[in-house]
């Protein structure tokens, strides 16, 4: 069915896709349906088969016609796409399913001339990229970041132990908690009971915050404990109110810390034999975590540049994508659906609507990063060698814990969606050299090794 076609470019990267279907094969399709339609359709006071087409078009007129049309509108839509010549940057995205714009009407006398509309890849042309200036923190590892470290190694390695039934609840004991809510006439609220509840005293690692309300208490010992939240505290469900919490202490334990010296380094790995080893090792992982970091700041801080002179139409479609695709992570960290999580969100003092508005910004702003990351590595043809995949692979599985892993590993990125994302990863790895390589980065503030890893830049 030949198909004569014409794109209209519509602003945010929207297309109108015009097609015309000449009336000599709109009738062909027509009769084709009736003909069919006459063979096989079953209708009282007629033999299957012998049922006159007038009979049909005067019973089934207008349901014909509709149809008629739809069969014709997903042929010509599907020959348009599955041609060759059919440019790549016309091509609908994946999200976007054409949409039919305005209602066309089937006529036999005249050419079927309809339209659709749907988001494409948004067309840019990259800014200057090479021959910047960024300013990126000034950081360095320091004592108190190994220590800090050690301390959490400290943590991990204790001993917890029970404590005399006699003994006060004091800051940093592990202790285990039932607890509820009380209403105004001090009856408990339902759903609000929460057993076998463990946390360390001083952690505040509690909806409540109950800590400091707490300590002195022994095992068994009951509490009634009144507490006010601020407007603006984390959990909004409680922001701005007084409630009662009733909290019994059903466990008690002490951490005993072990010493730090050599014999906790042995522990930790038997390839560590002095404390000393231990510290130098913890340096150089931060010291490689910090590397990694800043050199995320500095693409990052270039893209900034790059955008400033890159203008980019997003499609709506593909910032909804992007959207949704956090809307979902949100809800598996939550452990629950995206659909409980929508309920549930308006008791914590947000709606759905507003956090995804909230969201947009960023969204926006990485899927432009993207895309004219995508676009460089196109235009300068970066490629990833099946060499460089290869050491690549032997990369990772020398970095595991376990190299006989590493058949399995092999296995893996023989998979071709996998593979892909690895080559992806490479050639981007190689722009990303070319940024640091093309421009200036200078040192700015001096920040902290905790301040610059937890901040979401």
């Amino acid at each position: 069915m030949p198909v004569s076609k014409e794109i209209t470019r519509l602003e945010h990267s929207a297309v109108k896709l015009t097609l015309t279907v000449e009336k000599d094969d709109v009738r062909s399709q027509y009769d084709a349906l009736i003909n069919d339609y006459v063979k096989n359709v079953a209708i009282p006071g007629f033999r299957k088969g012998k049922v006159p087409r007038e009979v049909l078009e005067r019973k089934f007129g207008d349901g014909l016609k509709d149809e008629a049309l739809n069969k014709i509108f997903g042929k010509a839509i599907t020959e348009v796409f599955e041609d060759e010549s059919f440019p790549k940057g016309d091509q609908p995205l994946p999200y976007s399913t054409p949409r039919l714009d305005g209602e066309p009407v089937l006529e036999f006398d005249k050419d079927l001339v309809f339209s659709v509309l749907y988001d494409v890849l948004p067309q840019l042309t990259v800014g200057s990229w090479k021959g910047l200036e960024v300013e990126v923190p000034d950081v360095k590892t320091g004592e108190e970041d190994i220590s800090r470290e050690l301390e959490e190694i400290r943590e991990r390695n204790a001993i917890v132990l029970d404590r005399d039934d006699n003994a006060a609840a004091a800051r940093d004991d592990v202790v285990t908690v039932n607890y509820l809510e009380l209403d105004e006439t001090g009856s408990p609220i339902a759903g609000s009971e929460r057993q076998d509840f463990v946390f360390t005293l001083g952690s505040q690692y509690n909806l409540y915050q109950f800590d400091d309300d707490i300590l002195g208490l022994k095992k068994g010992d009951t509490k009634d404990i009144k507490k006010s939240f601020p407007a603006d505290y984390v959990h909004k469900e409680l922001a701005g109110k007084t409630v009662t919490v009733r909290v019994t202490i059903t466990a008690l334990k002490e951490k005993k810390l072990p010493s730090l010296d050599d014999e906790l380094a042995q522990d930790v790995d038997e390839k560590y034999q002095t404390l000393a080893d231990l510290k130098n090792s913890i340096r150089e992982k931060l010291d490689k975590n910090l590397e990694k970091r800043i050199r995320e700041i500095t693409v990052s801080k270039i893209l900034e540049k790059v955008l400033e002179t890159t203008p980019i139409e997003l499609p709506e479609s593909m910032v909804n994508m992007e959207l949704d695709a956090k809307f979902r992570a949100l809800a598996r960290r939550f452990n629950t659906s995206v659909e409980d999580l929508a309920k549930m969100l308006p008791s914590m003092g947000q709606a759905p609507e507003q956090l995804l508005a909230e969201w947009r910004p960023e969204a926006e702003k990485a899927l432009k990063s993207r895309l004219i990351v995508e676009t460089l590595m196109e235009e300068l043809k970066l490629e990833a060698s099946d060499e460089e995949q290869q050491a690549e692979i032997e990369k990772i599985i020398a970095g595991t814990n376990n190299p006989s892993d590493g058949e399995e590993i092999k296995k893996y990125y023989e998979q071709e969606n996998v593979r892909e994302y690895l080559i992806e990863d490479i050639k981007e790895r190689k722009l990303f050299e070319l940024f640091m390589a093309e421009n200036k980065v200078k040192k700015g503030k001096k920040e902290s090794y905790l301040e610059i890893m937890s901040a979401n830049r």
